[in-house]
């Protein structure tokens, strides 16, 4: 009887579990010490199974031992063949448990029964109703795996480190079981301290490339819900970025990234992160080149051993440009089957050969990826048709197009937290779309910080990002001089091409009042131009996704940006005339990408924050009201997870 109540406590409650898988790992950690006897019960995770979801192996095996002789005694070890990970059974109520737990081992199981039902009664008040519910939580929950290069905040040069760092943690809120696995990263800088949190596993695996062993081990971080991966190995440390330091990128890059990408593999099998391994059917997203050997693997050296048969892959391409390209010579260093050369190899056309004996043989990774991955995806519905134009596709458009069917795209999502203009910690003064007096402050306080002319009536101008030839900053400096014959401010922030920082400055030097180049990156201060502006120049040749251009709607600040990829999906050209002559729209949009189309966009817009208040007001809410939450990102994600596992593994 008392298992059938259990049974039925578990039924009935495993809506109001998977509210709160987040907050589940600082609970677990006090309990474990204080119930070690009983902790298996609770520091287990409640498996996803195709016979009745999340709670439905727990009642079957209850009430098949509710009818046998084992009753109650043998419920926990039931419960615990059940579980995966503990990482999803939300001990809130800790003090409630404690004694639950005392009065099951010192009165049986009676009272244990009537304890756990009070707590679960208890912590259904004021939940969520289940429309609400149903709006953050899925239905379906899977054990996914991220490779990545980099993950923010441990590691970031870019977008890739902010969508590795942020749709992660929103999984997992989601109910999923989610690994983030990128390397370790000691540059002898203040930023090694991103790691103090991870500990030594003391789990070591040893790897066959390149001609040698190659032992790596694990470190681990169990934050925000996710279980945050850092492969440790001595290829990891050296100054610089991820990818290269002052003298540009590293030779050894092939090597350092077909490293994490074994390791990635091996990850999922030997790590028992909340005790339990993640195991064999896992979802693996493969975040660019730097991954792209993971779905290659699954196939050329798992499946073929009867492993990772149930596995699934997916590569996102943040950045088609870069494909992970090296001589054909260096595919015997991958550690994969020689028969398998073909899924990587690529042959340059005549055209871009360096000389007339080169036959053009190479080994592509992406191109790897591309051709066994289970699904394809990008960071835009632009950019995923964009990929499939000669234009965009960077030779791999024809393949690409072949595999159309499992492409998709979905713009990336912004952390809401730290981009937030009523709370954001490095601006002086605070708004919102009810209250937008604060961005007039910030305005100020820029100009003031940035010792230009304190002129509210005048538009300043932002361009925050890399200064290179992708960024379109080859069009900036050619407009810069009719731009500054107007009656503007314009501030750079960013670094990279070293002829246009020397220009920065020179053009600060000679234009002191109007216009300010800050070689270099700094959070705050990019926060705060992001604030101060009223218009964010984006005039990038392509941009898979695009980041800034949310951040700057979000904070009132209008959009001018290249008609591509993201940027295309993201901002909507004002129109006066719609809505019956309210407007709609958040910013604008030009092409071609030229220098007079840019500038025809920036002096409309000029003219419209010059000349017409209630629409530029009204173009500034219409961006903030945007819902650009990585919660909207994660539920397209999901359906595109769905797919993978509706069809067979692509390579079997």
């Amino acid at each position: 009887m008392e298992a059938q109540q259990i049974s039925r406590i578990f039924t009935s409650k495993s809506l109001f579990f998977s509210s709160h898988l987040a907050k589940i790992s600082g609970n677990l950690g006090s309990l474990k010490g204080k119930n070690s006897s009983l902790f298996p019960v609770f520091g287990a995770r409640i498996s996803s199974n195709n016979g009745g979801g999340r709670f439905g192996s727990i009642r079957r095996s209850v009430n098949e031992k509710s009818k046998g002789s084992g009753g109650f005694n043998n419920f926990q070890d039931e419960i615990l063949r059940s579980f995966e990970d503990k990482n999803d059974v939300e001990v809130i109520f800790e003090k409630q448990i404690d004694q639950s737990m005392e009065k099951e081992s010192q009165s049986g199981s009676k009272e244990f029964v009537e304890s756990i039902t009070n707590i679960m009664n208890e912590g259904t008040e004021g939940a969520m109703d289940a429309e609400e519910e149903e709006k953050h939580h899925t239905k379906v929950t899977h054990s996914v795996v991220f490779v990545t290069a980099e993950a923010a905040p441990y590691s970031k040069t870019g977008g890739l480190g902010d969508v590795c760092g942020s749709l992660p943690i929103t999984l997992a809120s989601r109910g999923h079981r989610v690994m983030v696995i990128s390397p370790r990263y000691l540059n002898g800088t203040p930023a090694d301290r991103n790691f103090d949190g991870a500990v030594d596993t003391e789990c070591k695996v040893k790897i066959s490339c390149f001609g040698s062993t190659q032992e790596v081990q694990f470190y681990h971080e169990y934050k925000a819900g996710v279980d945050w991966v850092f492969v440790d190995h001595p290829a990891y440390h050296r100054p610089g970025n991820p990818y290269g330091d002052v003298h540009g990128a590293y030779g050894d890059n092939q090597f350092r990234f077909a490293l994490l990408c074994h390791a990635a593999c091996e990850a999922p099998l030997v790590l028992p992160l909340g005790r339990f391994t993640y195991g064999e059917k896992c979802l693996f997203l493969a975040n660019d080149w730097h991954a792209g050997l993971v779905p290659v693997l699954l196939g050329a050296k798992y499946r073929s051993h009867g492993v990772y048969k149930d596995a699934r892959s997916i590569i996102v391409i943040h950045n088609l440009a870069h494909q992970g390209v090296e001589p054909a010579i260096t595919f015997k260093n991958l550690g994969l089957p020689a028969d398998w050369y073909g899924a990587l190899e690529w042959v340059f056309p005549t055209w871009a050969r360096t000389h007339a004996l080169d036959t053009g043989e190479a080994v592509n990774i992406l191109k790897g990826a591309i051709v066994t991955a289970d699904r394809i995806m990008t960071v835009s519905q632009g950019y995923a048709w964009e990929i499939t134009t000669v234009e965009g596709g960077y030779g791999l458009h024809e393949l690409i197009s072949s595999r159309r069917s499992v492409l998709n795209g979905i713009a990336n999502g912004i952390d809401v937290n730290e981009w937030d203009p009523s709370t954001d910690e490095h601006i002086d003064f605070h708004y919102s779309m009810d209250d937008l007096s604060g961005k007039a402050e910030c305005k100020a306080a820029l100009q003031k910080e940035l010792s230009l002319p304190i002129k509210p009536e005048c538009p300043m101008i932002g361009f925050i990002g890399r200064l290179d030839y992708q960024k379109g900053i080859d069009l900036i400096r050619a407009a810069m001089p009719e731009l500054l014959q107007d009656d503007v401010q314009f501030v750079m922030l960013g670094s990279g091409d070293k002829q246009t920082e020397d220009w920065m400055r020179k053009t600060e030097t000679a234009n002191r009042d109007k216009f300010i180049g800050w070689v270099g990156f700094n959070v705050p201060i990019s926060h705060r131009i992001t604030a101060g502006c009223d218009i964010l120049l984006m005039p990038s040749r392509f941009e898979p996704c695009g980041l800034n251009q949310l951040y700057a709607m979000r904070y009132g600040t209008i959009p001018v940006v290249h008609c591509t990829g993201g940027l295309r999906d993201t901002v909507e050209s004002f129109n006066p005339y719609a809505q019956e002559g309210s407007g709609q729209g958040t910013g604008w949009t030009f092409s071609p990408l030229t220098k007079e189309c840019m500038l025809e966009a920036l002096r409309t817009a000029i003219g419209t924050y010059n000349e017409h208040e209630s629409s530029w007001k009204g173009i500034m809410k219409r961006g903030m009201a945007q819902d650009y939450t990585w919660d909207n990102a994660a539920v397209k994600y999901e359906e595109v997870f769905e797919w993978a596992f509706a069809d067979p593994p692509y390579i079997r």
